[in-house]
């Protein structure tokens, strides 16, 4: 499988282990009060230390302070760091520089003006994840499951390497994949039966699509 996945929003040893067993590269735990898959810093520590060796473990965090993002670090054993939020470019350059790992910045794309802003974290940011821009007045900056228009950027490439997200489901992940020239996918709320619930046979289902293709 030349693609690689996350599957994010994991906040369950079942939905960890199905993750892990369906082959997925990376896992997102997602630290926002507000999502129906916000986690504790111990149950992700807990579920962390699980986790086998070679498989990334994800932080989404949203607008986080440096105390926040300290008493994470210091208690969650994470591989990169996703900031969701509205971070600028100095904010991205700033967390990279304090905790020394790897940072994922989130854009949020429905227009080609958006896709702009990609070129820009490129250059401060060890990956952009290019997500659907959520609605205005949406409570959740991801995992809406809303996609956007894949043509914009169809077969482009960014200063850093790319991850796309947003709406993504077992039905369309290959299609999304052929359209925009995508390495690297994420899902959320595609391969759940209930808002922040994973079923185990969709995360399947999602991976198995993807090495069919």
């Amino acid at each position: 499988m030349d693609t690689r996945v996350k599957i994010c929003g994991i906040n369950s040893q079942q939905s960890s282990e199905a993750a892990v067993a369906a082959g997925a590269q990376y896992l997102g735990f997602v630290f926002f009060p507000k999502s129906p898959r916000n986690v504790s810093l111990e149950l992700a520590r807990d579920l962390a230390l699980d986790v086998p060796v070679g498989v990334a473990k994800v932080a989404l965090v949203v607008n986080s302070t440096d105390e926040a993002l300290d008493q994470l670090t210091d208690t969650v054993p994470i591989d990169i760091l996703q900031l969701h939020g509205s971070e600028d470019l100095e904010r991205v350059k700033a967390i990279r520089a304090r905790y020394g790992l790897p940072v994922m910045k989130a854009v949020g794309v429905s227009s080609p003006q958006d896709v702009k802003a990609l070129d820009a974290y490129g250059l401060v940011s060890d990956q952009v994840l290019v997500d659907a821009k959520a609605p205005k007045g949406a409570a959740l900056p991801g995992g809406n499951g809303l996609a956007f228009d894949w043509r914009l950027i169809s077969k482009r490439g960014w200063n850093a390497p790319w991850m796309l997200a947003g709406g993504l489901t077992p039905e369309n992940v290959v299609q999304a994949i052929q359209l925009t020239g995508a390495k690297q996918v994420d899902v959320s709320s595609g391969v759940e039966s209930a808002p922040g619930v994973k079923d185990p046979k969709k995360i399947k289902a999602f991976i198995d699509a993807i090495r069919a293709a």
